[in-house]
């Protein structure tokens, strides 16, 4: 809330009518080791005072030009239309909620109905959900379905190529659920092969979980790699992101049985991490494992067309035992921001967006083998996306750029000590030859 409208005598007569002297009593059953510490907070601010305080916080932020921000590893920029913003700001559309009632929720449900159909053939799956909350929990979900399908496998492969932040999300959700996770480190640390996972195929694996392109931008053999894990009788989970798919074989064409992604490059602003839409799409045969919801199309008794929810599979909606997952909501407004963003580009133009930063990303890379210093990490295909070596430590190579205005990519060191000296750089239609001509330039004078 910007106002908070509660004064003491306020909250005086709320804690009277509840019996009780203070907040602090509400806390009494948690434990006090747990609890939150003491924040040991300044005087109040006036709303002036504030509205200054959170100027002068603001100030202090970096905007680069976008020609100079060469920074991805899970969050890109790209040019959002005018289109989504507009359609956004609608009432309607702004703060509409759970369309549990039909009747009153038509223009809500099709717009779902809409973004499932556009994800799907995205993904390249036979059914796609009303969406997740971000790429991470999305993939955490999609490879969750394939344990509960498989009612006996309870063993995840999970390839070390995954982003790392993605791995650990992993882990959250199912370390304390009966689940195992076996993480692989491939023979090539940066690309993934069926060599790397032939050992670990087993009875007891749901599935194997994969990234494409991967973390370090590589893209591996999907098809290669599903036709291992389907012959060894397990199911292969995919997450990717939208862009590259624009120009790449989906993961569902190649054989994925679950493809997840990151949906934020569909006209989601990064907006500091959040909030940012899941994407899950899979095989007809796994629908019923699908967590969230399902909008679909029928016909009443009219014969007009009319959309409902054809499938609910949360807690509150059906006994807590079938439940397949406790995710309460889908990220409504994100999903109709990826909805107006593909409506609005139509394949010809998202085809476009896609070859703008592949040829971009490819110009960077030829250009930055010829600074000494920098190598490609790794010889496989990359989209927009790929690391490369540094002869000095990754950090050093960033601060330097930062001082002359440039987002030079992500530093692996922060992911591990032992990737000090890999820089993970992406390029996206935002980038020009300008641009990058200024980087290699720059690299060049250090």
């Amino acid at each position: 809330m910007v106002f908070n409208p509660h004064t003491t005598e306020d909250r005086r007569e709320m804690l009277e009518t509840i019996g009780i002297d203070s907040v602090e009593e509400l806390f009494a059953p948690v434990p006090e080791d747990v609890r939150f510490p003491e924040l040991n907070l300044p005087r109040s601010l006036t709303e002036m005072e504030a509205s200054r305080r959170m100027q002068d916080l603001a100030n202090m932020n970096l905007v680069p030009n976008p020609e100079d921000n060469y920074m991805g590893a899970g969050s890109y920029q790209h040019y959002v239309p005018a289109t989504v913003g507009q359609v956004l700001s609608r009432g309607e559309f702004y703060t509409a909620y759970t369309p549990y009632q039909p009747e009153v929720a038509q223009g809500t449900l099709q717009v779902i109905y809409e973004f499932q159909s556009m994800v799907a053939a995205l993904l390249g799956t036979e059914v796609a959900n009303a969406s997740m909350y971000d790429g991470a929990t999305a993939f955490a979900e999609g490879a969750l379905m394939t344990v509960a399908n498989s009612k006996k496998k309870h063993r995840i492969v999970l390839a070390g190529t995954v982003h790392p932040a993605y791995r650990q999300v992993m882990h959250t959700y199912v370390d304390n659920a009966g689940v195992e996770v076996t993480e692989v480190t491939p023979a090539n640390p940066f690309l993934l092969t069926v060599d790397d996972i032939a050992p670990h195929l087993a009875d007891d694996v749901a599935c194997v979980a994969i990234a494409y392109p991967n973390f370090f931008g590589a893209i591996e053999d999907v098809q290669a790699i599903a036709a291992a894990t389907h012959a060894a009788g397990t199911a292969l989970v995919v997450t990717t992101s939208p862009v590259p798919l624009s120009l790449l074989k989906s993961p569902g064409e190649l054989g994925a049985d679950v493809v997840t992604a990151e949906g934020q490059s569909l006209g989601v602003a990064q907006s500091y991490g959040g909030p940012y839409i899941g994407l899950l799409g899979s095989t007809r045969a796994l629908v019923r494992q699908m967590p969230g919801r399902i909008a679909g199309v029928t016909t009443d008794s009219e014969g007009k067309r009319g959309y409902v929810l054809t499938l609910q599979t949360r807690e509150q909606h059906i006994r807590r035992e079938k439940a397949t997952s406790n995710i309460c909501t889908n990220q409504g407004l994100m999903a109709t921001a990826a909805t107006v963003y593909m409506s609005t580009l139509g394949p010809e133009g998202f085809r476009e967006v896609g070859q703008a930063a592949y040829a971009n990303a490819h110009y960077l890379a030829e250009q930055l083998a010829t600074v000494d210093g920098f190598a490609m990490a790794y010889d496989a295909p990359f989209f927009n996306e790929f690391t490369v070596q540094t002869s000095e430590p990754a950090s050093v190579v960033l601060e330097h750029l930062l001082a002359e205005g440039i987002l030079g990519g992500v530093d692996l060191g922060q992911f591990d000590p032992a990737w000090d000296h890999l820089l993970l750089i992406a390029a996206t239609e935002l980038n020009s030859k300008a641009g990058i001509d200024h980087l290699i330039e720059t690299l060049r004078n250090n």
